[in-house]
């Protein structure tokens, strides 16, 4: 399934910060420090990206990941209640999470990281387990992962040969 590239210019887009580590690397004369964030950006209607920047400086290195995730951005899929079209997992290294869709009214049940995508993404009820690793970065990139392999059931439909009403029942 081929996606067409989004261009970040034209979205608004908020970012929110996943995690800020600090990266330490020892050298002849001590050690240097630099700082690692993992920043997501939406728009809230269906376009999320993540992004890693590293630099010297925190602010630095938040603008690159805001940059890196700019650049990654996939169209999520949201149906009539604010939901994703099915359910899937979404892989990425070791990491694995279950992400569920949900009536009205559910909300978001999602951990800190994935919660952080699901968010921006503009969905607003869904349910979500993180199986496997448990590592900030994994968990956000294996959500993107599952976002890009969701498809609409127009798109089901059409690929299967049938009309959207025998897909959903």
């Amino acid at each position: 399934m081929k996606r067409t590239i989004i261009d970040a210019s034209s979205l608004e887009l908020t970012e929110k910060v996943v995690s800020i580590k600090r990266v330490t690397k020892v050298v002849k004369g001590g050690r240097n420090f630099r700082f690692s964030a993992l920043v997501v950006v939406g728009d809230g209607n269906g376009h999320v990206g993540a992004g890693v920047g590293k630099a010297a400086e925190i602010p630095e290195a938040i603008r690159k990941g805001k940059q890196d995730a700019e650049k990654n951005l996939v169209e999520v899929p949201i149906d009539e209640n604010k939901s994703i079209t099915h359910d899937f997992i979404g892989k990425f290294g070791s990491s694995s999470v279950l992400i569920k869709r949900a009536p009205e009214g559910t909300g978001i049940i999602a951990g800190g990281p994935a919660r952080a995508v699901i968010e921006l993404a503009g969905i607003k009820n869904i349910r979500t387990k993180s199986l496997g690793s448990n590592n900030k970065q994994n968990v956000v990139l294996a959500v993107i992962e599952g976002f890009k392999n969701l498809k609409t059931p127009e798109e089901v439909a059409k690929k299967r040969g049938k009309s959207v009403e025998e897909i959903l029942g």
